[in-house]
Formats: structure tokens, sequence, C-alpha cells
């Protein structure tokens, strides 16, 4: 009976000790109320009116959309609410995730790495205005036609404002050599050259290339490595001590790092991919240290703290420039309610963080895997909806009744090509409601109407946009805004 008891004893404290592994709370049972709230209180992307306001649970839609782990934290009044992890961080090991488990930050990188080069402005050693290759020294942005008479500059970096090429970077696998930066700014890893092809100043097209230029101008300002100077400079007296910009990784942070998840929840060759591009890419963090990032952000914006930059400098920061951007972080709302922040996608990581500035409100969603998304706004939309920030809500659409002859019009085959293969898809018909199905996978779905032409799937908020021709005949539709298919029978 004895070693019964003891038993019972040592599972007891094992559950305690696992529970506050895995979660960090700030006050008392509210806040443990307010976490089962928004487990239970996910949110979905559309809602038909008139039926029910339907919520999810947050571990059934992790399993939904194959996410094997995920983290959040949420700052109220300027201070970190809570932090929890959820599910697994490596399936190989079992490890699962807490409060330090490290993810790829993907392009949330972009505004921390945003602090290095501001606060080289905040100390006299860089003009937001002046041309760049005044401080570049073992690369120069190539002078063409574009530049004869605007230049590209720090201020049109930030703002993916410069006129600069490659959107985006795909990273390396584990079994890749990746090359440094100015390889990477010629064009000779897996992307293409970086260049300026339209006159810097005149639109705002995001450029994950020009954070790649301005990473090398922090080198050359600094004379540091890149991820060294924010180690020293940034991270470091923010107390970010669960983040590094080192690429690759340095084993020290390997026991505390996510696996990434491809979007059927498998695991990536060699755990994650590498980024060279750091800026643009290569920062491993955590909700909560990117939560500790937009306090003081709100503390300087208030005039509270110049921890990293003055007041003067974040004011400018979060000054809406072309397309609502700001000097490293995208802007939100208007006046009181302004907010900043970005969101994060890396091969097998999907993320986003939005934050008040003139609140000390914010929240970070971070996971492991490239469905993450969805599940990512479902979480946003129930914390919204439970602390009325009214930052993310469900669309609401009416309840569509379609003719049997305008059933028939899109049901049919359909194709999407791509480079190397074609996928096969069948829009079908069965007691009067309408379905989905791709052929290649057996995946097979509900579709709502929304009007005439557009159907959803109400269980992941997703869009086909159907499109006619001048005779009126359904040609095809468009996937999620992005991607064609055509009708073939």
């Amino acid at each position: 009976m004895k070693k019964v008891l003891v038993s019972r004893i040592h599972l007891i404290i094992f559950l305690l000790l696992l529970t506050f592994s895995t979660t960090v709370v700030f006050g008392n049972t509210s806040v443990k109320e307010e976490i089962k709230a928004i487990e239970n209180g996910l949110l979905p992307a559309v809602i038909v009116k008139g039926k029910v306001k339907k919520s999810f649970q947050l571990l059934e839609r992790m399993k939904y959309y194959n996410v094997p782990g995920m983290s959040i934290a949420v700052v109220r009044n300027g201070k970190l609410r809570f932090a929890k992890g959820y599910g697994i961080a490596n399936t190989n090991t079992g490890k699962k995730v807490d409060v330090n488990t490290l993810f790829q930050a993907g392009s949330i990188s972009k505004p921390v790495a945003a602090l290095a080069a501001l606060k080289l402005v905040d100390e006299g050693e860089v003009d937001l205005d002046k041309d760049v290759n005044f401080y570049l020294k073992k690369w120069k942005v190539a002078e063409n036609k574009f530049t004869k008479n605007e230049k590209v500059t720090l201020r049109r970096l930030l703002t993916h404002t410069a006129g600069m090429t490659v959107h985006g970077f795909p990273g390396y696998s584990q079994d890749k050599d990746f090359p440094n930066d100015i390889k990477v700014l010629n064009g000779k890893g897996n992307t293409p050259k970086i260049f300026v092809d339209t006159v810097p100043g005149t639109i705002w097209r995001y450029s994950g290339g020009g954070y790649t230029v301005m990473e090398q101008l922090v080198e050359d300002v600094s004379g540091m490595p890149f991820d060294v100077y924010l180690e020293k400079k940034i991270l470091k007296p923010l107390g970010m001590k669960n983040s590094t910009y080192a690429q690759p990784l340095s084993k020290k942070w390997h026991k505390n790092a996510s696996a990434a998840y491809n979007g059927n929840g498998k695991l990536y060759k060699g755990l994650w991919h590498n980024y060279p591009e750091q800026a643009a890419a290569g920062l491993w963090t955590t909700p909560t240290d990117l939560a500790k990032y937009a306090i003081e952000i709100q503390k300087a914006f208030a005039g509270k703290s110049n921890k990293i930059l003055s007041t003067k400098i974040v004011k400018k920061m979060l000054t809406k420039d072309k397309n609502g951007w700001g000097l490293g972080p995208s802007l939100g709302g208007e006046g009181k309610n302004l907010t900043f922040g970005h969101g994060g996608k890396n091969a097998g990581f999907t993320n986003n963080m939005r934050a008040f500035a003139y609140k000390g409100d914010a929240l970070i969603v971070m996971t492991n895997a490239d469905r993450g998304g969805a599940l990512n706004s479902e979480t946003q939309r129930g914390i919204s909806s439970l602390y009325k920030w009214n930052l993310y809500g469900s669309r609401v659409i009416d309840n569509v009744k379609l003719t049997q002859k305008e059933i028939d019009a899109i049901v049919g085959t359909y194709h999407y090509k791509r480079a190397r293969r074609t996928t096969v898809t069948k829009v079908f018909a069965k007691d009067g409601k309408i379905y989905f199905k791709n052929l290649d996978n057996g995946n097979e779905v509900l579709l709502t109407p929304a009007s005439k032409l557009e159907l959803i799937d109400l269980s992941d908020g997703s869009q086909y946009e159907f499109k006619k021709n001048a005779d009126g005949k359904v040609t095809g539709f468009v996937y999620q805004r992005r991607f064609n298919l055509e009708k073939v029978e």
C-alpha cells in the first residue's frame, strides 16, 4: 500500500513538472481560465449568417492541419500574460514543445533584424536616406537606368520600396552547402541575382533580397558578422536568451530546436533547412522572446525606454510608408489602434506576430508545420475575440442557394498544370450539395456557396472562385486567389 501511495505521489509530481515545463502563467486563476478559453475557442475563417457560431478545440485543429507542435505567447498591459507550448517538437525523439522550444521565425526575422540597422542610424553611423553604396564595402548595388536619379537607401530597403528583386528564399537542406551573403547577392546560391529593376521609391514590393542588402550593410558598417552584432546589440540587451541568427544553428541550441514538418505532417530531411539570408529568414526564437521584442518597442514608442532604440527612431519605425509598411514591421490599424508585426514562413514553420503600438497588448503564435497558417489564424481570431481586440474576425457570408442549372454549370473536371505534372480535380454534386475532390489524393470537401460563383470550404475557409467566359460558360476557378485551374470537361 505504501509503495502504491509513493508511486501516486511521484506521478502527481511528474504531471506538475510537465505542466510547468510547457506553460508559463503570470497572475491568478483567471489566467488559467483565459488559456482554457483560448484552447477551446478557436474561431473559423468563415461563418454562415444565421447559423450557430462554431468554435474549435486547439489540439483537435492541430491534428486536422497536421501540425505536430505549436507555441503561443500573449502580452497584456505591457507584460507577458502567459506562454504555453503544445504538441511535439521532434517526433524522432518524442521531445515535447515547451516555452523554451526554438522555432524558425521565417520573415519575422525582418523586423527584429531591422533593429540592428536602426541602431546604427540612432548612433549616427548610417543615414536613413543616403545611398547605401556609400556604406557598402564588399558589395555594391549595381547602378543602372533605374538608379540614375533615385537611389537605394536604408529607408527604402526596410520599407520594401527600394525596387529590388527576389521576394523570398527557400533555404538549403542540411546536406547542402550554402553560400555567404555576397554569393547570395550575386545569384550564386539557389535564388536569382539581387538587383534594382524599378525606380527606387516608386512602388512597394516585398523583397527579401533588399533585406540581404541591409544585412551586408550592417556587417560592413559594424565590422561584425551579422549574427554576432544582433546577439551583442539587440538580442542580449532585450533578454532574448532563446534567440539566435546563427546559420547553421549552433550545436548548443539543437536540443531545444523544433524540427520542421511539411503539409502532411512529415519530417523534413535533416530536421530543418538552413538560411544564410539571416536578416530575411534566419532567426531562431520563441514566442516568449518575441514578446520581449514587442514589449520593448511599445515602451520605447511611449518614451518609457531606450534600451535598444530612442523614442524618436521608434516613432519613425512605426510611421506608415507605402502599403502600410514601417521600418521593418508591417503596420495596421489607425490612430490609437495602430499595430505592428509580421508573418513568418520558412520550410516547415509558419508563424505570426502582432502587437499594438499604443496599448501594451500583443500575441505571437508559432508552429512547426507548413499548414500552420490556417491554425494560427483560427487561434488569433479566438484570442482577439476573447480580449476584444478587434484584430481578427470571421467573415460572415449569406446562406446562398444555387439553382440546379447553376450547380450543373460548375460541376466538372478541372486541371491544375505545373511544370512537371498536372493535378486532376473534380467538382461534383450529391443530394443538392457541391463537393470538391482531388483525384490525386482522394481528398474530398464540402463547398458552401458564398455567392453564385464563389464557394468556400467552411472547415478551413479556403476559397474557390469560379470564372465564366463571355458566353456565360464556367471555364475554371481560382483556388485561394493564387492557383488557376482550368475546366476540361
